[in-house]
């Protein structure tokens, strides 16, 4: 397994690339191609992304809510898989969470560290977090699904599940819906990317398909500038469960 990667300074440019080329290669072509693609956008668009974030936490009554909530029954330490440029492991942090933040962009990182500089971000993929089994007390995967493929989901869930210890609390944010469309352009950026919507039916059967309990489900209509409703899931890994 491959541990978090880390930046050697404040430039993308510099990551230690060893790591991310060793686990490319034990990745199947379509997996491959899915995560190059999220790391490149994501990559050009890191600074654009925070700068239109960065208040956005404070502007939803819907994410202080389902934030709030779960900070109030987590336990540390948790991880932010795919943090972006660390908007919701800040927040979490003000709300006493023990929590680092890791993201596939070595870009998204470098950006983050300098947005939030007490906080602890580093480079990997939520596909193999690289975390002993049943080390976190917490995981939040805030959106981060959101250009993953279909048949990628079960292999995410999985990690997700075998890293939570029991009494574990996992948290997703999501787009709800059944829609894939593909992006050529975002954040002031021509880039392209896939965006899918997940079916809150069908992320109830991975998250109990990985062992885990589902514990909340909210799904809410869409606001401006939103296109489709939005949903929340929380569960958590059952005692006994290594």
């Amino acid at each position: 397994m491959i541990g978090f990667l880390r930046l050697r300074s404040g430039s993308a440019d510099t990551v230690d690339r060893v790591p991310i080329i060793e686990h490319n290669r034990r990745m199947t072509d379509p997996v491959r191609a899915y995560v190059d693609k999220t790391r490149v956008a994501y990559d050009v668009v890191a600074q654009s992304y925070a700068d239109l974030l960065r208040d956005s936490v404070a502007e939803s009554t819907w994410e202080r809510l389902v934030l709030g909530a779960y900070a109030e029954i987590v336990r540390g330490p948790v991880v932010e898989a795919g943090c972006g440029t660390g908007r919701i492991t800040a927040h979490l942090a003000t709300c006493g969470v023990d929590i680092r933040g890791v993201d596939l962009s070595p870009g998204m990182i470098t950006t983050a560290r300098a947005e939030y500089p007490g906080l602890d971000f580093s480079v990997g993929s939520f596909l193999e977090l690289g975390l002993p089994d049943a080390s976190l007390g917490g995981l939040v995967s805030w959106y981060s699904l959101v250009h993953t493929p279909p048949e990628v989901l079960p292999r995410a869930f999985t990690e997700f599940a075998r890293v939570l210890r029991p009494g574990g609390r996992l948290l997703l944010g999501y787009k709800a819906g059944n829609a894939k469309r593909t992006l050529t352009s975002g954040y002031g950026h021509a880039i392209e990317l896939d965006v899918y919507e997940h079916r809150p039916e069908h992320i109830a059967e991975l998250i109990a398909g990985a062992g885990l309990t589902e514990t909340m489900r909210l799904v809410r209509a869409a606001e401006e500038p939103e296109r489709q409703p939005q949903a929340y899931a929380m569960a958590v890994k059952p005692p006994g469960r290594g």
